[in-house]
């Protein structure tokens, strides 16, 4: 990471007083309206509990915010090339449009040329900018009740099955295999740290994941067995409560979660998870400590896999494990997160302790 935990006062100091001096260097996410803005944005400035702060534009595009359109915060890199300029105009023009390589060809552009230069500005291709675009407007069309084919329509495909697939390779199930009437039901939840996915039953929390973590096709395939298929769009419950448990402690409200969770993992792994859960907020372990803590000094790797299997982001603080040194280690939902919850939790901590003088 380029910033520290500490530096993001500083970043929020910066963009309060529009310091033309980070532009280039830093964005902000903005929880409250879905966008990522430069630092020296002219719109009202958000609270900063809403601020996430990233070092690439893919960074925050990934995380599922969209360029704000009153700073524009991918100009700058498209005003020194040209192909970049061009394909970002034409995107804004057609959000919806499926891009290929033989779209871009047809434009006269040398598609390694094009390649490169996204992967240089957003840290990700144009192809990839576009399909996530698509792919995030489809989704949301399901969770809000659409039929398949409108959101086949949203995304911008013209097939069913190109859509299904697509969809398929995102979350891992295609779009017919989400049941209306099911026991299991998915939904979106939106954070200062990017969306989630929040699967529930009637009674319990099944699954928190960030969007983009690499694990959650796989997640919610193996939710889907269990289920015996019985997954689909919508919400229960328990999806209302943890969504308002997070947004207590994404603002430093509460650590604590009353949700009721029902993670799907063997019996060792609830082990780990249990134990995970009794780590107070604003306080860390290694692997070995935790292992230790367990009764089981001799399972460290076992607990590190258990660890990194933890279905239920946050609430199940896996983030509250660090490497022997002190050094942050692996997070499915991103090392920069990983220090977010980490700095936030530090507040609970000196909460606790102002608390108990």
């Amino acid at each position: 990471m380029m910033f520290d935990l500490h530096n993001d006062d500083l970043l929020y100091a910066a963009l309060l007083a529009r310091d033309p001096a980070w532009d280039g260097r830093a964005w902000v996410g903005v929880a409250s309206t879905g966008v990522f803005c430069r630092l020296t944005c002219p719109a009202r400035k958000p609270k900063r509990e809403n601020c996430t702060f990233f070092e690439t534009m893919g960074g925050a595009i990934e995380a599922g915010y969209r360029a704000c359109k009153r700073c524009h915060p991918m100009a700058p890199a498209a005003e020194g090339e040209p192909a970049v300029k061009a394909l970002l105009a034409a995107l804004e023009e057609n959000p919806a449009r499926r891009w290929t390589e033989g779209d871009i060809a047809a434009m006269g552009y040398d598609l390694s040329t094009v390649r490169r230069a996204f992967k240089r500005h957003f840290g990700m291709t144009f192809l990839e900018m576009a399909r996530l675009a698509r792919l995030r407007a489809g989704g949301a069309e399901l969770v809000g009740g659409g039929r398949v084919i409108e959101a086949q329509l949203e995304a911008g495909y013209s097939s069913a099955s190109a859509f299904r697939a697509a969809f398929a390779g995102w979350l891992g199930l295609p779009p017919g295999a989400f049941h209306a009437d099911a026991v299991l039901r998915a939904d979106w939840i939106e954070t200062s740290l990017g969306a989630m996915v929040a699967v529930s039953s009637e009674h319990a929390l099944h699954l928190l994941e960030f969007t983009e973590r690499r694990a959650l096709p796989t997640e919610l395939a193996a939710l889907r067995r269990d289920a015996k298929g019985s997954l689909g769009f919508g919400r229960f419950a328990p999806t209302d409560q943890i969504e308002r448990e997070i947004a207590d402690f994404m603002t430093g409200t509460c650590a604590a979660f009353q949700t009721p969770l029902r993670p799907l993992g063997t019996p060792f792994t609830q082990t780990v998870w249990h134990a995970l859960r009794q780590i107070p907020a604003g306080e860390t372990r290694s692997y070995s400590q935790l292992a230790r803590d367990m009764g089981r000094p001799d399972a460290t790797r076992a607990v590190a896999r258990a660890n990194g299997a933890n279905p239920i982001a946050i609430v199940i603080p896996c983030h509250r494990v660090l490497g022997a040194d002190g050094s942050l280690t692996g997070y499915g939902g991103g090392l920069w997160r990983k220090q977010k919850l980490i700095e936030l939790e530090r507040g609970f901590a000196v909460k606790g302790k102002d608390n108990a003088q």
